[in-house]
């Protein structure tokens, strides 16, 4: 069950047609797409925060040359997703990850949360069968205690207390994290190994029973290289021609503490 997100209400939001209310008589409506902005006014930080439309046409260009193809099969491998699963994905851009391990696994249900509306609008429009829904998850994931099974952060923002509110007791958490050699050809030297703290944030909540690594490496073109630029933060640099790129990912399976 959704909350509403208007500041100190989080009481349940129910559907109607075109619009989500709660008791209180806060309302928000359902985009034409079919996704939902619950994020309120005091949780951005810009007036169009997140991913802009560009950097995700940039990221899709990718994942259509099925560049992406070896990190999902990676990703759906160590969550182990069934179709008993209710699934998050926290940070979920454009939809990719969730939408296709959902399709491919059966899953129960499968939501995805970003702040970014190009994302979630893309997502909406490519995956109408899953739902949709706008918001920060550094301040608040709106769905109720104990909704899901299963958690995805792939690349994204964490939020440790609020990941263990919203997954049940032995729920599974799956983080990807870049890994060093992740874009080295664009970025130059590796970047720092996030795993070592990334465990510390979560050994609280959670206990780490996986970890492994997902690379492959893919063959871009010129727009390819610019989509891919447009779409990470602080790249070093590239020049716009044919270019082999790395793609890794550090992948962490956690369970909730109960």
């Amino acid at each position: 069950m959704l909350m509403c997100t208007v500041r100190d209400c989080r009481l349940p939001l129910v559907r109607g047609e075109r619009q989500l209310t709660c008791a209180r008589g806060h309302s928000f409506d359902v985009a034409k797409s079919g996704y939902v902005n619950l994020l309120q006014p005091q949780e951005r930080r810009s007036k169009n925060p997140g991913d802009s439309a560009v950097a995700v046409a940039g990221r899709r260009r990718v994942y259509d040359l099925g560049i992406a193809e070896p990190l999902l099969a990676g990703v759906a491998d160590l969550a182990g997703a069934t179709a008993s699963d209710v699934v998050l994905d926290a940070g979920c851009g454009d939809g990719y990850y969730l939408a296709e391990l959902a399709r491919k696994s059966g899953v129960s249900a499968a939501h995805g949360l970003d702040i970014s509306i190009p994302a979630i609008e893309a997502a909406a429009k490519r995956y109408p069968e899953f739902d949709w829904i706008v918001g920060n998850a550094d301040r608040l994931i709106p769905w109720e205690d104990g909704t899901f099974s299963l958690i995805l952060s792939i690349t994204a923002r964490m939020n440790s207390d609020e990941f263990r509110r919203v997954l049940r007791d032995g729920g599974r958490l799956l983080v990807a994290l870049p890994a060093p050699d992740d874009l080295i050809e664009l970025r130059g030297a590796g970047r720092e190994d996030r795993v070592a703290r990334t465990v510390e944030t979560f050994a609280k909540e959670f206990t780490l029973v996986e970890q492994r690594r997902a690379s492959t490496v893919g063959e871009l073109d010129g727009p390819a290289v610019e989509g891919l630029l447009a779409s990470v933060y602080r790249p070093l640099g590239a020049v716009a021609v044919a270019t082999r790129v790395t793609f890794s990912l550090d992948l962490l399976l956690f369970h909730a503490k109960g």
